[in-house]
C-alpha cells in the first residue's frame, strides 16, 4: 500500500540525487494545479513564491513545489521545473503565455559532501521527468541526500537526517499525505517516549544528547544554517485561506518531534496543496497533517544511512555505540 504523498490522487513526486556531491532536489507536482498555502516559521529561510501563496494575493493554485539542497543556490533548480511545466502546457494563464507557479524552499547541506555541488535548472527538470504517482523513494535521496541533524556540537558530532513520507485515509475517503526533508539544528525525538533518536552526539559516549543545554555559546558558522521542509497534500477541497491554515497547523508536527524547533538557525517551511476531490473540514485536515508531519520526520531519521563520520540512528540499533 502506498503510504507516501503520492497516495493523494493527482499528486506526483520525483527526485534528482547527486550521490557524490551529497545534495539533490525533490519536486511535488499537482496536475492542473492545486490550491496552495504556505507557512514559514524558521528564521533563516530561502524561498520562492511564498508571498504569492498568501491568502490576499492573486494566484490561487500552484503547479509544483520544489524542495532542494544547495542553500540559496539551489533555488536555480526551480527554473528547470518551470521549463518542464511550460513544455507540458501547465501554468497560470496571462493571455500571452501560461506561467507555471512553482513554489520552492531550500535547505543548507553545503557542510557535507562537496560544497560546490548545488542543484541546477537541469536537475530540477530531471526531478520532474522522474516524477510519477507511485510510492516515493525515501531515505538519503533527492532533497534528503545531504540532510543532517543535531549540529550544536559541530558537524563531526551531528547525525544523519533524510527524506521520508507518511499518509493516511479517513473512513470517509479523505486522504492526507506528507513529504518531509529533515535537516534540523536540534535533535529529533520519539513523540511517544521523548527518547532522542538523533541529535548532537556526546563526545564521551557517542550517544545523542539534547541540544538546549549547549546553547548560549559561540557556534561555528557552518552549523548555523539548517531547515526542515515539508509538503502536505490532500484531496480535500480547501480555499486558499484554508490551505494556509493547514500549513500552519502542520508545523505542530515539527514541534512534537524536533527540539528546539523553528530556531534562528532553521528555515522551516511547510507547503500545503489541496486538489479538491472531496469535501473536507479544515480542522480535520490540519490535525491529520500535523500527525503525518511528525511521522514523516521520525521515519526520515530511522531510514537514514551514515556517511563517513556522520552517524545514523541505525548505528545505535546495531550496537555501534
Amino acid at each position: 500500500m502506498n503510504r507516501t504523498i503520492t497516495a493523494v490522487p493527482g499528486i506526483r513526486a520525483g527526485h534528482f540525487t547527486d550521490a557524490h556531491g551529497l545534495t539533490g532536489c525533490t519536486v511535488v507536482l499537482a496536475a492542473g494545479g492545486a490550491t496552495a498555502g504556505v507557512d514559514v516559521r524558521g528564521s533563516a529561510p530561502g524561498t520562492r513564491e511564498t508571498d504569492l501563496l498568501r491568502p490576499v494575493n492573486l494566484v490561487e493554485k500552484a503547479h509544483a513545489v520544489l524542495i532542494t539542497g544547495g542553500s540559496a543556490f539551489g533555488l536555480a533548480a526551480a527554473d528547470g521545473v518551470m521549463a518542464y511545466l511550460e513544455a507540458q502546457g501547465e501554468g497560470f494563464p496571462t493571455g500571452v503565455a501560461r506561467v507555471p507557479i512553482v513554489a520552492a524552499a531550500v535547505l543548507f547541506d553545503l557542510a557535507i559532501g562537496d560544497p560546490a555541488a548545488r542543484p541546477r535548472p537541469e536537475d530540477g527538470f530531471a526531478a520532474c521527468t522522474a516524477a510519477d504517482d507511485g510510492p516515493v523513494a525515501e531515505g538519503n535521496v533527492g532533497a534528503g541526500t545531504g540532510c543532517t541533524v543535531g549540529k550544536v556540537l559541530g558537524m563531526a558530532r551531528a547525525m544523519r537526517g533524510g527524506l521520508a513520507c507518511s499518509a493516511c485515509e479517513t473512513a470517509t475517503g479523505l486522504k492526507v499525505g506528507v513529504l518531509a526533508a529533515v535537516n534540523c539544528f536540534g535533535e529529533v525525538v520519539c513523540p511517544d517516549t521523548g527518547r532522542i533518536l538523533a541529535g548532537p552526539r556526546d563526545p564521551a559516549t557517542g550517544r545523542p544528547v539534547a541540544t538546549t543545554p549547549h546553547l548560549g555559546g559561540p557556534l561555528d558558522s557552518a552549523i548555523r544554517t539548517n531547515t526542515t521542509l515539508a509538503v502536505v497534500a490532500t484531496d480535500g477541497a480547501l480555499s486558499k485561506e484554508e490551505a494556509n491554515k493547514v500549513a500552519q497547523m502542520a508545523h505542530d508536527g515539527l514541534a512534537r518531534v524536533i527540539r528546539p524547533c523553528h530556531t534562528m538557525y532553521d528555515g522551516d517551511a511547510i507547503f500545503a496543496l489541496a486538489t479538491g476531490r472531496v469535501r473536507a473540514d479544515v480542522n480535520l485536515v490540519g490535525a491529520l497533517a500535523a500527525d503525518m508531519v511528525a511521522a514523516a520526520v521520525v521515519r526520515a531519521i530511522r531510514i537514514a544511512t551514515a556517511w563517513e563520520n556522520v552517524a545514523a540512528w541505525q548505528d545505535s540499533e546495531r550496537g555501534r555505540w
